[in-house]
């Protein structure tokens, strides 16, 4: 890959696990509109160590960022404080980082959702 791209990984921890069902419900809406969005390149999610990763790769951060403000996922982002905590880390590299290694990155240069 010769240009750069902007990857963006989040990870959440449910408050309960009572509050499973919502969550899910807010991420799939957000998953399927970020696969669907201008300038996502890919966006995946796994499970990693308990906590609730996704893993997207965007042509831009104001393609990212105009995501994250609208739709499924800005429903979703007005939900979080009440079922999960969690922590997200973005930054331009040229190459996406293997899911090996999502979750050390996150827990190293992740900052407080």
């Amino acid at each position: 890959m010769d240009d750069f791209i902007y990857v963006s990984i989040t990870g959440l921890r449910l408050r309960r696990f009572r509050y499973a069902p919502v969550f899910w419900w807010y991420a799939v809406a957000s998953m399927n509109q970020a696969r669907k969005a201008p300038g996502c390149l890919s966006a995946e999610a796994r499970t990693i160590n308990g906590i609730h990763h996704t893993r997207s790769a965007w042509k831009s951060r104001e393609e990212m960022q105009t995501y994250l403000i609208a739709g499924s996922h800005l429903k979703a982002m007005k939900a979080f404080r009440k079922i999960a905590t969690g922590k997200t880390y973005g930054f331009e590299t040229k190459e996406m980082p293997e899911w090996r290694d999502v979750h050390q990155i996150w827990r190293d240069k992740g900052r407080i959702a």
